[in-house]
């Protein structure tokens, strides 16, 4: 349900956010948990069951702070911060949706992606959709989604039903796969913001030669896994030309753009990444409109400016869930860092200390584990951002720490019944989640898992 109001009161709060963050000024971050709160009670009614509990976990973390912490206002101010962050993280990237949606070149990658033959298929889609969702973030399993239900009809499998099941199945593992790499690949992604925000000690530039050997493992392993699943039916009609990769290729142009305009923020700005994509975001967004629209005059500026006003209803309107599963998850898990203490369970988990990078595996297998019951990776990883760095464990670097948990995360993404991304996958294929999440992609889990503690041991004597 598209609600003006509470895009209003949203795109408010992320301005706020966003002059408190550059500016440091207080009074806007103040102004920007008013709006916040304005903004949860303008979405009575209109959330999800997964964003109504986690509303109602926060609700009984925060009377668990009242009691508990000696400075519980100040605490309290912190963990309304980060759920101002948040919010403002998934509205800011939200707006990429409006030139993406209206490009014509992104329609011409997501055919091209999905008329490549067999066996150039797997690599393309996953990569093309690891690619789009850093713009897009969940809306490209809608997008492809939808692409991939409508080009698989039972005429492109020449009237052979198994052909039509098995390429549906190789399709929306690749989309599902690709789609779970952006925690690591994208320095503008909700995993790289998480961890940045828990371990302000640590860079992207430590996290990226990890993240990114991380994410080469689980595509190889996923390409493979796609090969050995089959099924190989031979062709009945001579094989014709690809698509050109011309698209995917200005595609790609066009991304690297965006990115570099985040880091150039950042360095202008002197602020941290997550911090520069709030601001790079939109301003990208905007950038892109203005190109599209720059025959109506005025390099299009104006008129781009116009039509994000617009629109901003329907780009912000929908977000009500989103902004409060990632919004609640953040402030729990700061909420909870602070009352746990570290510092108090060094003592008891002291037994970690000799176990050295097998630590890493110990984090992933967490995270993994525990959104297979329903807890957010957002709440778990920010846990466990916080507890692990003050255990000083000796030969165990910060950023192989939060690449553990940014790869126990798009693991979860890949497996968990109870994720977003899964529903959405279920909801498009008929497929219950639950068999997506454990017979379609048992196997590969069964195999990567352990070539992932491989790499982290691998990793750490590097």
């Amino acid at each position: 349900m598209i609600q003006p109001a509470g895009a209003r009161l949203l795109g408010g709060t992320m301005l706020a956010t966003l002059v408190g963050l550059v500016f440091g000024n207080t009074w806007a971050h103040g102004l920007a948990g008013l709006l916040l709160v304005g903004y949860l009670l303008s979405q009575r009614g209109c959330l999800s069951r997964m964003a109504l509990g986690l509303l109602a976990f926060a609700g009984v973390t925060t009377l668990v702070a009242l009691w508990r912490s000696d400075d519980v206002w100040v605490l309290l101010v912190d963990a309304v911060g980060r759920f101002a962050f948040f919010a403002t993280f998934v509205a800011a990237l939200s707006l990429l949706r409006l030139p993406a949606c209206r490009s014509h070149l992104v329609r011409q990658c997501g055919q091209v992606m999905l008329r490549q033959p067999p066996t150039r298929r797997y690599p393309i889609l996953s990569l093309g959709s690891g690619l789009f969702g850093v713009i897009l973030n969940i809306g490209v399993l809608n997008l492809f989604a939808g692409m991939i239900e409508q080009s698989n009809t039972l005429a492109a499998a020449e009237g052979r039903d198994w052909v039509q099941k098995a390429r549906r199945r190789r399709m929306l593992m690749a989309l599902l796969r690709g789609f779970s790499l952006a925690p690591l690949i994208s320095p503008m992604g909700i995993g790289v913001a998480v961890i940045l925000a828990s371990m302000p000690s640590v860079q992207w530039r430590e996290l990226a030669p990890y993240a990114y050997g991380a994410a080469a493992v689980i595509f190889l392993c996923g390409w493979m896994a796609d090969h050995l699943a089959g099924p190989h039916p031979p062709r009945r009609l001579a094989p014709s030309l690809p698509p050109s990769l011309a698209p995917l290729q200005r595609f790609c142009v066009l991304l690297v753009g965006i990115v570099l305009l985040v880091f150039a923020v950042s360095a202008l700005l002197d602020v941290r990444l997550p911090v520069a994509t709030l601001v790079g975001a939109p301003l990208a967004a905007w950038l892109w409109l203005a190109w599209q629209r720059r025959t109506l005059g005025g390099w299009g500026v104006l008129p781009a400016a116009v039509t994000f006003h617009r629109q901003l209803p329907w780009l912000l309107g929908p977000l009500g869930s989103e902004v409060v599963v990632l919004g609640s998850a953040g402030y729990v898990g700061h909420l909870w860092v602070a009352l746990i203490d570290p510092q108090a369970l060094v003592g008891s988990l002291g037994w970690l200390v000799p176990l050295g990078a097998w630590n890493a595996v110990i984090a992933m297998l967490l995270v993994l584990v525990t959104a297979q019951v329903g807890l957010n990776p957002i709440v778990s990883v920010t846990l466990l951002a916080g507890l692990l760095p003050a255990l000083e464990i000796p030969g165990l670097s910060p950023p192989l720490i939060g690449v553990s948990l940014m790869v126990g995360w798009s693991l979860a993404l890949m497996s968990s019944p109870l994720t977003a991304s899964m529903v959405i996958l279920s909801r498009f294929s008929g497929v219950a989640s639950w068999r997506i999440g454990y017979r379609w992609n048992g196997a590969f889990m069964l195999g990567v898992v352990p070539l992932m503690a491989a790499w982290f041991l691998f990793a750490n004597l590097l």
